[in-house]
């Protein structure tokens, strides 16, 4: 009875947990429809008819890696920004190992003749991956504002004149913009990655930001004020989401940050699921790192309210909560055996289901994002329901590969930042097979998802066969949807290896 107890209080602490996080995600909706009542945006700048010697010198900074597929199109398209050249530097911050740097090297100088400030800066070293490298271009920066795009990023020409206004006041230190998705539509994957940036760039990003609440720069797609930049600390290597850690350190210092939900710069999401892989693992590594290196900082801090910091502990713990789907997903079986098992805990378990709340919590949450993408009605709302479930299906599918990192970045184990191969891809009909830049090899981590596709098998089994009454189905569907998003990740790694 000892290991049952002990099933029980986890199993019951996880659930707990998901639950305080989906009340957080209804309160950022209350925050997030509020917000929608306000007209807060400034009109565009406008130097059509001012002297641009009173416009401020903008750096934009582009950190790349080893991006042959994405560099022209880049380069191209940071070209066509719309600000004045006596204003504007642009830094290549180029830390490429292979035939890239040259072919970069060779764009750049076209650029540089038709009177571009473009600079293509290399290093020998890349310590501190894109934060060193973020660093380094800081060091010659004649910018008073730092623009950064990743190499898979198309801002819009009017991008600058949009997101510049807010300076205005001299507390921000910086705007951030909303992700795009050039290649939403691509596949399953692609919609399912979407579905899950659009609730972030939605719900959470204005729902925290409306109230003043702690948010994070996402690593591209938005401007700094240099000066808030280096009193915060500058840039640091220690973390995976440098971007995460540098906003915590600066709103600790009262920068105020400002999230453009009506800006909206494009991107290319990952087609292929080992980058999705990749990417997700650096994601949730990250931000549980972050949850280490910023928790006391935050819960010490004077200057912010009791309820931006459970806000900022929360936001924190957000790839913690792939530790806790994880561990209800597994304990779930064992549990259904314990219900069956000892009778006079069956009371325990109707208190429990009242945890499928949380379940609904989220759906109403996302429901607002997507009406808000796609527009409401019914055959929209049908699709919703759809695209809700097959997210979920799959995102627990992704809990075991997250649980993993998001164990290592709590443990403090240090590991490489892994940028996420990019393909350039445009239409249905193109192919990313033949990247040069994909992995080969199968993880350990896909043969254990496998299994547990097999054990979640095993799981919609037992409902069959337990209980005294034909069978107990309570958790069939929940078991049906990690047997096939286990079954999707596994299969789907399989075969889209290069």
């Amino acid at each position: 009875m000892i290991l049952e107890i002990f099933i029980i209080a986890i199993y019951s602490t996880a659930l707990a947990l998901i639950f305080v996080y989906a009340l957080a995600q209804l309160n950022l909706l209350l925050n997030y429809l509020s917000a929608q009542k306000k007209d807060n945006q400034l009109p565009p700048l406008d130097f059509s008819e001012q002297d641009t010697d009173d416009l401020p010198m903008v750096t934009i900074q582009l950190p790349v890696y080893n991006e042959m597929y994405v560099m022209d199109r880049l380069l191209d398209n940071i070209a066509t920004i719309n600000y004045p050249k006596n204003k504007l530097e642009i830094q290549v911050l180029d830390d490429s190992t292979d035939e890239t740097v040259k072919t970069t090297c060779d764009h750049v100088k076209k650029l540089q003749a038709t009177g571009l400030d473009i600079k293509h800066i290399t290093r020998t070293d890349r310590s501190g991956f894109k934060a060193g490298a973020l660093k380094e271009g800081l060091k010659i920066a004649k910018g008073n504002f730092i623009a950064i795009f990743d190499a898979d990023f198309l801002p819009n020409p009017d991008w600058l004149l949009k997101t510049l206004p807010y300076f205005q006041d001299a507390e921000i230190g910086v705007v951030q913009t909303r992700w795009g998705h050039l290649n939403r539509n691509y596949s399953l994957l692609t919609k399912i990655q979407a579905f899950a940036l659009d609730a972030h760039f939605t719900l959470e990003q204005v729902g925290r930001n409306s109230k003043g609440h702690f948010i994070n720069f996402n690593g591209t797609a938005g401007v700094w004020r240099k000066e808030c930049i280096i009193d915060a600390g500058n840039w640091e290597g220690d973390t995976l989401t440098e971007d995460l850690d540098l906003s915590y350190r600066a709103q600790l210092k009262n920068w105020k940050f400002k999230y453009l939900e009506d800006v909206e710069t494009p991107a290319e999401l990952p087609v292929v699921i080992s980058a999705a892989r990749s990417q997700q693992f650096r994601w949730n590594k990250g931000g549980a790192e972050n949850f280490r290196k910023m928790l006391w900082r935050v819960l010490k801090s004077d200057n912010i309210s009791g309820k931006t910091k459970l806000h900022g502990v929360l936001h924190l713990l957000n790839s913690t909560m792939f530790l806790n789907v994880f561990i209800v997903a597994v304990l779930s079986i064992p549990m259904l055996y314990i219900k069956n098992e000892y009778a006079h805990l069956k009371p325990y378990f109707y208190v429990m289901s009242f945890f499928v709340v949380s379940s609904v919590i989220f759906f109403i949450c996302y429901w607002f994002m997507y009406k808000n993408i796609y527009g409401s009605g019914i055959k929209n709302f049908i699709r919703y329901i759809g695209m809700f479930f097959t997210f979920f299906t799959v995102a627990m599918g992704f809990s075991l590969h997250n649980s993993i990192a998001v164990i290592e970045g709590h443990f403090g184990k240090r590991s490489e930042f892994v940028r996420t191969p990019k393909f350039n891809i445009n239409s249905l009909t193109d192919s990313w097979k033949g990247n040069k830049y994909l992995k080969k090899n199968i993880s350990l981590n896909v043969i254990f998802e496998g299994l547990l596709m097999l054990y979640f098998g095993f799981g919609m089994y037992s409902a069959f066969i337990v209980g005294d009454q034909g069978g107990d189905f309570g958790l069939f569907p929940f078991h049906l949807m990690l047997f096939l998003g286990f079954g999707y990740v596994f299969f789907k790694s399989l075969t889209s290896k290069a």
